[in-house]
């Protein structure tokens, strides 16, 4: 059996369940670069591995399934009754029918969007009522109605009903609404058979026929809008994969380009030194790599200094001062320790990569470091005045595009780099408190 017909299969048996899944690795072929055709995309997605509905978060967001047969009914329900009250007088019991039918769905609705049931225990013993109640209700209505109601009595149970058939087979799967839809089938053949109207005719055989034929059209139906969501989910959650793994990828270049990579083009220049004091050099070159090693273990246990960004960015211009670069910083008391974790560390990598342009690009050892309240936000503003560059030129490379501007813009900020040949560089960067 492929994986798709394992996951198809699941899900037509299973119903809702399935969708909380969480697959383990990519669907084939949905972390190719080049855009897939919807075909290939669903394909692909059908053959993702199927895993055990142990994810919360899939769960809840998975319950929205079932909104699809609770809006039909909570549509039809009131159209249904409004007929038999218009054409009709209804009795009191049917009235009650009806709008406890109308106020279960509704209650039902608010229940899926508002009450929080991460392990989907309560889901199974609401289906069980919902089902009790349409098969009660029909035979209810038929016994305290009327002869000249009970066809029309029937429509309102029956828009129940099939409102039942497509919930179980989105919620259990296809064999329990066919299950549920026999059910219904059985008991208006009964009801047929013992109500007060005349024995069973022609008329009453293709009548009991068609809403079996119904409430199979329900449950196909259902088991389609099944299967497209089941798709759905399969390919969302396969595209967030493909992107967590981009961005990942592109977390792990940035803090290499930032740590290991810096240390590494530091330790390799030669200085004239290197022959006058070995020893010296040496010791410069174990410095930085220790200095490098604690930065690395800093970043990749994401382990924030308590004291803010202002702190933070005094300990970046002490680590650069090491190699040479003199940073006057002015920091005032802004509030900087209210931003996030993930906010103060993509401004400070931003800041020490804008301060290692200027050692390694500007020709000047000399840098302003400003941090100011602006449009709601933290903005630092590093000033130099040193060689320049002309903007079109020279296009951004790595550090002002990924460690700057894409770093930045993963917290809702952004980075703006003004520069002119002869009169220095001026880095403004910003995020949102």
């Amino acid at each position: 059996m492929t994986r798709g017909q394992n996951y198809v299969g699941a899900l037509f048996r299973r119903g809702a369940p399935v969708l909380a899944s969480t697959p383990r690795e990519l669907p084939p072929g949905v972390d190719d670069p080049e855009p897939l055709a919807a075909a290939g995309r669903l394909s692909a997605l059908a053959r993702s591995r199927v895993e055990p509905a142990d994810d919360p978060l899939m769960i809840r967001a998975t319950r929205y399934a079932v909104l699809l047969p609770l809006a039909y009914r909570l549509c039809m329900l009131p159209a249904a009754w409004l007929w038999l009250v218009l054409a009709f007088p209804a009795t009191a019991v049917l009235n009650a029918i009806a709008w406890l039918g109308i106020a279960g769905n509704a209650a039902s609705i608010l229940w899926v969007l508002r009450v929080p049931d991460r392990r989907g225990r309560r889901a199974p013993v609401l289906l069980a009522a919902d089902a009790a109640f349409a098969l009660v209700a029909a035979p209810v209505a038929a016994f305290t109605s009327p002869a000249a109601l009970y066809w029309p009595g029937q429509w309102v149970t029956f828009v129940y009903l099939t409102g039942t058939v497509a919930l179980w087979t989105i919620g259990r799967g296809v064999p329990a609404g066919l299950l549920v839809a026999a059910l219904g089938t059985a008991m208006e053949g009964l009801l047929r058979w013992a109500g007060p109207l005349p024995p069973i005719g022609d008329a009453e055989i293709a009548t009991l026929v068609s809403g079996a034929a119904m409430l199979v059209v329900a449950v196909v139906a259902s088991g389609g809008a099944l299967l497209l969501i089941g798709l759905a989910t399969r390919l969302a959650l396969a595209i967030g994969l493909r992107l967590g793994h981009t961005a990942e990828r592109d977390r792990a270049e940035r803090i290499l380009h930032d740590t290991a990579l810096q240390a590494l083009e530091a330790i390799a220049l030669s200085t004239s030194a290197d022959d006058r004091d070995p020893r010296a050099q040496l010791a410069r070159v174990r410095d930085a790599a220790r200095a490098q090693a604690r930065e690395l273990r800093r970043v990749l246990g994401t382990a924030g200094a308590p004291d803010g960004l202002a702190t933070e960015l005094a300990a970046v211009a002490a680590e650069m001062a090491r190699d040479g670069l003199r940073a006057e910083l002015s920091l005032s008391d802004i509030g900087d320790d209210r931003l996030s974790e993930a906010r103060r560390a993509a401004m400070r990598d931003a800041v020490r990569e804008a301060l290692r342009n200027t050692l390694k690009h500007a020709g000047t050892r000399d840098v302003v470091v400003r941090m100011e309240e602006r449009d709601g936000g933290i903005a630092v503003v590093t000033r130099d005045h040193g060689a320049g560059y002309d903007e079109e030129e020279r296009p951004p490379g790595f550090g002002v595009s990924e460690s700057m501007t894409a770093r930045l813009a993963e917290v809702g900020g952004w980075c703006r780099i003004e520069s002119r040949p002869g009169d220095g560089t001026r880095a403004t960067l910003w995020v949102p408190r």
